[in-house]
């Protein structure tokens, strides 16, 4: 009886199930999955994939486009199937190609409608006041092209591409 009560706990261990997430395959490993390109095949495959113009196993190419085509068993260059790579001259250009983390922080304020008014009427409004060529209601007497807008032309304006750039 005490027997039995020793073999009992050893049954239960290996009655207990697990769950796997991944097979044994017996150290077997599926390598269709890992495409390695140009590297499978016998001496005698990769020598005929080099000077056969159409080998039994086609050569593969990375996604890399021809620049020509085959006429006769000859490879024939199409010029306009060359790719141009249209680079800026940067001689004289004094940017970085990178913003060190070490530089300041920028810090701006809001851009408000006061301070556009500033930056485009104001000083108009100063040399008409001390010349004297306002009007009794505080109109200019010659008005400047951004005075002469409507609202309609000044929106439109403002909406303009490259409008920002004062």
């Amino acid at each position: 009886m005490n027997n039995c009560i020793k073999v009992v706990p050893i049954a239960l261990r290996c009655q207990q199930r697990t769950i796997s997430t991944s097979s044994v395959l017996e150290g077997k490993r599926n390598f269709r999955k890992f495409n390695v390109y140009n590297k499978r095949g016998t001496r005698v495959v990769k020598e005929a994939q080099k000077t056969m113009a159409k080998p039994p196993v086609a050569i593969h190419k990375r996604g890399v486009r021809d620049t020509g085509i085959l006429v006769d068993g000859q490879y024939v260059e199409i010029p306009e199937k060359i790719p141009d790579i249209i680079v800026p001259d940067l001689t004289s250009c004094n940017l970085k190609p990178y913003v060190s983390y070490k530089a300041p922080d920028v810090v701006q304020s809001e851009f408000t409608s006061l301070d556009l008014f500033n930056a485009v009427y104001s000083q108009k409004i100063i040399e008409d006041f001390k010349a004297g060529k306002l009007q009794a209601d505080g109109s200019a007497k010659e008005p400047s092209v951004n005075e002469q807008l409507t609202p309609e032309e000044a929106l439109q304006r403002a909406r303009k591409t490259g409008s920002d750039i004062f």
